[in-house]
């Protein structure tokens, strides 16, 4: 959901861009405006004195000008690292017990975690991420459930099984798990 959300503000704010950007520059070439547009030709100033200077005697003028810029740049720079920040762990490093240790795809593991926590019973599905760091990883477990499936016996299982049997194998420490129950749902059949 915020992966659409993020693609669809960034391209409401590029189109934008490209078109104030794109008609200022052809009104700088030469092309006429309409009448409405804000500037009229191509030795018309983006801010005339008259609008630069209007509110300066104004005490609370640079003041809100300056908040909300750095509002902005810090709205900006919080989206540049929710974007830049990898949502999935890569590699898990696995202690050996030789003091070399061993690399353990990312991937990998969440495949081998989702299929056994697909095979308890009354699972439907399984979805499996995992995050955190390399040394210390945490996994986001989704499971659809069978209607007919008590929750918390799944959860017993998933933690008593499928956890255990991926930390035990990747000589973890511990394997945090944040867990997400959701019923499987079905489509109704008309009984004659």
């Amino acid at each position: 959901m915020l992966r659409t959300v993020d693609r669809v503000l960034l391209g409401i704010v590029g189109l934008v861009l490209l078109a104030l950007g794109g008609s200022v520059l052809a009104v700088g070439l030469g092309v006429s405006p309409p009448s409405w547009w804000i500037h009229d030709g191509p030795h018309d100033v983006l801010l005339s004195t008259a609008e630069r200077t209007r509110w300066r005697t104004e005490g609370w003028w640079w003041p809100t000008v300056i908040a909300v810029l750095a509002l902005l740049m810090l709205l900006a720079l919080w989206w540049l690292t929710a974007v830049l920040r990898r949502r999935r762990l890569g590699e898990v490093l696995v202690d050996t017990g030789d003091g070399a240790g061993a690399v353990l795809r990312g991937r990998a593991l969440e495949g081998v975690l989702s299929g056994e926590a697909a095979d308890l019973e009354g699972v439907a599905h399984a979805h499996v991420r995992l995050t955190g760091r390399s040394v210390a990883p945490s996994t986001r477990i989704t499971l659809q459930l069978e209607p007919h499936v008590d929750p918390g016996t799944a959860l017993d299982h998933l933690t008593s099984q499928a956890l255990t049997h991926a930390k035990d194998s990747a000589a973890l420490r511990a394997l945090p798990a944040e867990v997400r129950l959701k019923a499987a749902k079905h489509k109704a059949e008309r009984v004659s």
